[in-house]
């Protein structure tokens, strides 16, 4: 290492808090590292590493001293990866950026290579000290926009707001409401010359982001202690933002295919005989689903791990008989234990014995209200806790429950003004690359609820070594998306909740929660029957697509509104069974690029961020699929839907949009007047999309062959995954789908088929959207041509090798 001394003409702008007079002027030590730079000064130093050459991590010290290096969220050998940087006067670059630190207060400034300003500090006050606490500024530009954050309310832009990472029970959230369920303390900025980046605080206390709220040139970010480590990830897209930050902290995972399909919840469904019937009802009334799910009241006096003997006498008898129509059972499993000593309750018992639960400061156990009465709560900050935890699934396991769900982890608590645990609480930190120690809740509260969904994700994963784990969770932190699925909390049946919902999915999605829901129709109140079908027709095409109503709501299943409601969400429900194929598809790309299964439209087509459309509902599921509901969807008043270019294809008839071309602009324009039997959906120009015929679960074979639609265009290309729908290890299916626009026809090209798995199609129906004319197909003999819808169709046998099939007019 080269160590160069620079001389310092300004004192540090540090302070240890506002009554503490500033450091005296003396020389910075600068230490040039091999992926970066360390500049020392009396009052702090400043670390400053490229990961990559697109991710910069800083950690800032008090003194010289840095705490210690170790993460909840990034994982020790990401952490350490590195890549050799070239040392400038000021900092130094790599092939991506420039990284200067300023000698007089530390201020970091990150550019482009062209020197375009990606992220740069405040001036005057880049760092300052308050106490255990601290508060980073970056000066941000006013045409820059936040997004991401987790699903915090507020506008779907954060920029204006103000925020609390502290997770929370938030019952009856508005959209006034923070801090609520979730800490992610991740945002994306875009919309300044230098394109977008990302900004990840790797820190666990209680945190807060200013965008702009008090001073409108500046972003505060603070913390009531922990400490100082961040991550700039540079894009210049936000994509590029997204799929790095999922580098950072993880993937998520593929969960079973059984739960992209529709899933019944209520709380609570009180008897086996009610599962029963609501199994027998779903498919009497042909309305596709999936999962039931069992919520708290099936349990022994509201206590985890157990089943209430008289309305639950069979529990492994019931999930017999509801998978043999089909479906799945989810049961929750809360993480507050019953202080039930000397009763029996074994989750008690072997806790006690394991030494498994939090204590007070003085090293008595914490005790607590929550829905068994007096709780005691897992200390899932140890990894032998969280094995322990993860065996207690071991009997729902064996009775055939499918998947878990973790409420009330933020940890909820009754009876106190916080609804949580006190700050001195102890945890016994023992996990990952930490040093054993003990720790208080005002460091780990925000990690609880992660690092329970985590247990589970890991002990089922033990109990079923090559089935794919499905938790949901309802509190988590950066990097919880390798653990469990989520949903939004306890809403409101309400047009303003539905309109949160979809913006609290998308910035879930652009935090790397990916798989999220949001219960239809509302948790809390009873919708009206437009609500209801409406977000029905709007859930069909999100992650997770669950039904659920709290005990003291009016009935929400699909059929309670009558037939004539009941025919139109059983149509998008059905569609998305149909659409099967595709949306798998977009889910196992999550997997490896972290792409967001649900998007802002701006995601893959930023120039829509400066549609002349309030854009407020829409959003795309993948890239091909745009999704167009009314920014007020309680309104019957006509709205314009925008595409990004021209060519665009209505999804439900398959025909080309015909839209209004604005002057001077390169979006499409379509007016829609809301019906309640429509939402508009399109498909991009250049789209292949692959269906399947309807079935009533993913467990049923679908009859007949794999749909093929082409939707001609540019960049013409769709995906085929496939594979068992449950096993982490085990033959896949992965097929590329192109096509070649020519002056007379269209070449439709198969790419060479990967992985080892047997499809259940034999045949492929192939239709083109958009031709006029006839058709002729070399080498098929029966093609159909239609002028109305102006499709051509035509089958194929499957195509594992590489194939390419001609489509002309003569």
């Amino acid at each position: 290492m080269k160590r160069i001394a620079i001389p310092l003409t300004a004192t540090l702008t540090v302070l240890a808090s506002p009554a503490i007079a500033q450091a005296p002027a003396q020389a910075v030590a600068a230490t040039a590292l091999p992926n970066g730079v360390e500049i020392s000064n009396g009052a702090a130093t400043i670390r400053v590493q490229a990961l990559t050459d697109s991710i910069i991590r800083v950690r800032i010290a008090r003194g010289g001293a840095f705490p210690e290096d170790a993460s909840w969220a990034v994982p020790a050998a990401t952490r350490r990866e590195g890549v050799p940087v070239q040392s400038l006067t000021d900092g130094f670059q790599t092939h991506a950026l420039q990284v200067h630190v300023s000698p007089k207060s530390l201020g970091l400034t990150i550019t482009d290579r062209q020197g375009l300003v990606i992220v740069r500090d405040n001036e005057v006050r880049p760092l300052q000290f308050d106490g255990n606490g601290f508060t980073l500024r970056k000066s941000t530009p006013a045409a820059e926009q936040f997004f991401g954050f987790g699903d915090k309310t507020g506008p779907f832009n954060r920029r204006g707001a103000s925020y609390v990472n502290w997770t929370t029970d938030a019952w009856g959230f508005d959209r006034g409401t923070d801090p609520i369920y979730k800490s992610i303390p991740f945002y994306i900025a875009t919309g300044d010359e230098a394109g977008a980046y990302g900004l990840f605080l790797d820190n666990t206390f209680r945190s807060g982001f200013d965008f702009a709220h008090r001073d409108p040139e500046t972003v505060a970010i603070s913390a009531d202690g922990g400490p100082i480590d961040y991550y700039i990830i540079a894009g210049p897209t936000v994509p590029d933002v997204v799929r790095r930050y999922t580098d950072l902290t993880g993937k998520a995972p593929l969960p079973p295919r059984w739960s992209l399909g529709y899933q019944q919840s209520r709380y609570s469904y009180m008897t086996a005989a009610e599962v029963r019937d609501i199994a027998a009802r779903l498919r009497s009334e042909r309305i596709p689903s999936d999962v039931i799910w069992l919520d708290i009241d099936f349990q022994d006096r509201n206590r985890p791990f157990s089943t209430n003997a008289e309305t639950f006498p069979d529990l492994k008898g019931l999930a017999h008989d509801v998978g043999e129509k089909g479906f799945r059972l989810v049961a929750i499993t809360d993480l507050h234990v019953a202080a039930a000593a000397n009763q029996g309750y074994a989750p008690y018992d072997s806790g006690i014995a394991g030494d498994h639960f939090l204590k007070n400061a003085d090293g008595s156990l914490y005790v607590a209200p929550v829905w068994p009465g007096p709780s005691v709560f897992p200390d899932f900050t140890r990894k032998s806790s969280r094995d322990w935890w993860g065996n207690l699934y071991k009997p729902f396991v064996a009775d055939g429950i499918a998947g878990f769900w973790n409420d009330m982890n933020e940890p909820a608590i009754f009876e106190t003004p916080t609804k949580t645990m006190p700050l001195s609480t102890t945890h016994r930190v023992d996990s990952d690359d930490f040093a054993t120690r003990t720790a208080t809740h005002a460091e780990l509260h925000n990690v609880y609820g992660m690092e329970n969904s985590r247990a589970t994700y890991d002990g089922l994963l033990k109990l079923r070594p090559n089935v794919r784990p499905f938790v949901m969770t309802r509190a988590t932190f950066a990097g919880g998306q390798k653990f469990a699925v989520t949903w939004t909390g306890d809403n409101n049946s309400t047009w303003d909740h539905l309109k949160l919902a979809v913006q609290q999915m998308l910035n879930l999605g652009l935090s790397g929660i990916s798989w999220s829901g949001a219960d239809i129709p509302g948790f809390i109140g009873g919708a009206s029957p437009e609500l209801a079908t409406r977000w029905y027709e709007i859930a069909a095409f999100t992650p997770v697509f669950r039904g659920h109503a709290a005990n003291n709501a009016p009935r929400a299943e699909p059929w309670v509104d009558g037939p004539d409601h009941l025919a139109i969400r059983r149509r998008f429900i059905e569609e998305r069974y149909r659409l099967l194929p595709y949306f798998y598809a977009v889910a196992e790309e999550n997997t490896r690029t972290g792409d967001p299964i649900m998007r802002p439209t701006f995601y893959d087509y930023p120039e829509l961020a400066k549609s002349p459309c309030d854009q407020a509902m829409a959003f795309t599921l993948g890239r091909d699929v745009l999704v167009a509901p009314s920014p007020k969807p309680e309104s019957t008043h006509p709205y314009d839907a925008c595409m990004p270019a021209p060519g665009w294809y209505d999804y439900w008839s398959g025909l080309p949009v015909s839209g209004e071309r604005k002057d001077g602009t390169p979006f499409e324009v379509v007016r829609e007047t809301p019906r309640l039997d429509r939402l508009p959906v399109f498909v991009r120009p250049g789209a292949i999309i692959a269906k399947q015929p309807l079935t009533q679960s993913t467990s049923e074979t679908p009859q007949g062959p794999l749909e093929i639609h082409v939707y001609p265009g540019h960049d013409c290309s769709g995906q085929l995954y496939w594979d068992d729908g449950v096993s982490i290890r085990g033959a896949t299916l992965r097929q590329t789908v192109r096509c070649t626009l020519g002056k007379d026809g269209i070449m439709l090209h198969f790419d060479k088929r990967e992985g080892g798995f047997k499809p259940w199609w034999k045949q492929i129906a192939v239709t083109i959207h958009g031709w006029s004319g006839p058709a002729r197909v070399r080498g098929v003999r029966d093609v159909e041509a239609d002028a109305a819808s102006r499709t051509v169709r035509f089958m194929i046998p499957d195509q594992k090798a590489a194939a390419d099939f001609v489509l002309s007019r003569f």
